[in-house]
């Protein structure tokens, strides 16, 4: 497999394991910051501290910038050696 291929497959790995549940994180982190989300335990149901909303923001915003550095990282064009010897011999110097 070549680099580019290696890097597209990398890319779409770190979209579907970290993109998507980001996203989903930030819905839920969002509607938890704004008072939207409670908590059951056992037979109580209890609003959630609007805290807990703004983890759920902070984290998603990390899983959403993994997938963005690894396609930037794996997708980006490399420069070009241009400091290689040349193959065939220098003449000595007179």
């Amino acid at each position: 497999m070549d680099k580019k291929t290696t890097g597209i497959i990398a890319t779409i790995a770190s979209v579907v394991l970290c993109g998507c549940p980001g996203f989903f994180l930030c819905i839920l982190g969002a509607g938890t910051a704004l008072g939207g989300g409670t908590m059951t335990l056992g037979d109580t149901t209890q609003p959630m501290d609007p805290t807990y909303g703004y983890v759920f923001l902070c984290l998603s915003v990390i899983f959403l910038l993994i997938p963005i550095v690894v396609g930037f990282i794996m997708l980006r064009k490399k420069p070009e050696a241009t400091d290689v010897p040349p193959s065939e011999p220098l003449p000595p110097a007179s």
